[in-house]
């Protein structure tokens, strides 16, 4: 494998580090033994967090040794949000998704042979920590006037909310756990976010002062944008979650087949394990092609595959094409149908009615006279058989699963019926 700081680079992960020629030297005498910190403030991880797990997925695959940290401590504070406090959660629920969160990452790690990952939580080493051994062991190290100048803590100060004692120590706590981790297992680095920079360096710092001669890094990847100005892991509607009960397989596999194309060349170097090669020619073929979306579907067949598995992926595939009239809709199990009629225009009706009247309530025509016209022009269907009378009705036996109908005008406007009890 080449160079994992360029590797790192040339696919845009690097915003950040404390000493990139330090660093470079500390994985050529490596291995390093680096960790990645995820809190527990939502039962899931998003796509946001997933940039963080793949870059340790990389670092590891070059011969280095990760540590998984779910902040089952920090989890119960919550890094400071930029303008209000965030709601504190019960010990109980942070533990539960402790156990959620530490799921979903062992997925991406490989935990056998010399440089297995192990997956660790500050509460180990918080929980029976008094308060006086805190202030007098941790505390003693930080200087206020350096703690305020930190980005997160900065925005507060300057905000109506203002920043409590709570949120203003989470610094020293995630501090502590790089200096437990360097002590515990040797680690001498942490990734994380760029926007957690002042967290990454309150570690760095904290084990300079406890050991001078301590050679630790800190790497920073970038804010992923997009070019059309929304907000990257967001949708229509909301984030997009790694949890497939959150956000199904097939809202995920759209997400990232509807990729912007001035996005999917960034997108590929960020999330997609190809080798340059094969990347510079999906971007080759964005700018000859962008009509075919081939980049689009390699990132949405693979980041899929990655996150949910091989069948789930196959499945979702499967329900795109057949939407579209390029396979059939009676062979979609009832989840996989079901996730993807709830990402199109849908409508829920107690009878069936008209073709035309159908086409209107769900909004695929301005009105029943436009539906008309559709259908008279051939380019209305239902369940991608051609509708041929202007006052065709479907029949029960036309419904997928006994409850769906799948309309579409012409080739890509979709919407979906609903039948329900009365």
């Amino acid at each position: 494998m080449t160079d994992i700081v360029d590797e790192l680079q040339w696919r845009g992960l690097i915003a950040l580090s404390t000493d990139e020629d330090a660093l470079r030297k500390a994985f050529a005498d490596g291995p390093v033994t680096f960790y990645c910190g995820f809190d527990p403030t939502a039962p899931s991880l998003h796509l946001g967090n997933l940039v963080q797990i793949l870059t340790m997925r990389r670092i590891q695959q070059a011969g280095n040794r990760p540590l998984g940290l779910v902040g089952g401590a920090t989890g119960l504070i919550g890094d400071p949000k930029p303008n209000s406090e965030r709601t504190l959660n019960s010990p109980e629920v942070v533990a539960g998704w402790v156990e959620r969160l530490r799921g979903q990452i062992e997925r991406f790690l490989d935990f056998e042979g010399p440089h297995a990952a192990t997956m660790v939580n500050n509460l180990d080493w918080t929980s029976g920590l008094s308060a006086i051994d805190f202030l007098r062991d941790v505390g003693k190290y930080f200087r206020v006037n350096k703690m305020i100048t930190k980005e997160a803590v900065a925005r507060r100060l300057n905000s109506d909310a203002g920043i409590s004692y709570t949120e203003f120590s989470y610094q020293i706590l995630q501090g502590m756990d790089f200096l437990e981790l360097y002590r515990r297992y040797g680690c001498v680095l942490q990734t994380g976010g760029s926007d957690q920079w002042g967290n990454l360096t309150a570690g760095t710092d904290l084990i300079h002062r406890v050991d001078p001669e301590a050679d630790v890094h800190a790497l920073a990847t970038p804010l992923i944008t997009k070019a059309d100005g929304t907000k990257f892991g967001k949708t229509e509607s909301g984030t997009v979650w790694l949890d497939p009960e959150r956000t199904t397989p097939y809202a995920f596999y759209q997400f990232w087949l509807n990729a912007d194309d001035r996005d999917v060349s960034k997108f590929l170097r960020i999330f997609s394990f190809r080798s340059r090669e094969e990347i510079e020619e999906l971007e080759k073929l964005t700018e000859e092609r962008p009509q075919a979306r081939a980049a689009q579907r390699a990132l949405a067949e693979e980041l899929t595959t990655l996150v949910h598995g091989a069948d789930q992926c196959a499945a979702v595939v499967s329900a795109s094409k057949a939407l579209f009239g390029q396979g059939e809709l009676t062979e979609l199990d009832e989840a996989t149908l079901r996730a993807a009629l709830s990402e199109l225009p849908h409508a829920q009706v107690t009878e069936l009615a008209p073709v035309v009247d159908l086409f209107a309530e769900v909004g695929l025509a301005p009105s029943k006279s436009a539906a008309r016209r559709t259908v008279k022009e051939g380019g209305a269907y239902v369940n991608n058989v051609k509708v041929a009378a202007e006052d065709a009705v479907p029949g029960r036996d036309d419904l997928l699963h006994g409850r769906w109908l799948v309309l579409r005008r012409g080739k890509k406007n979709l919407a979906a019926i609903e039948v329900t009890a009365a």
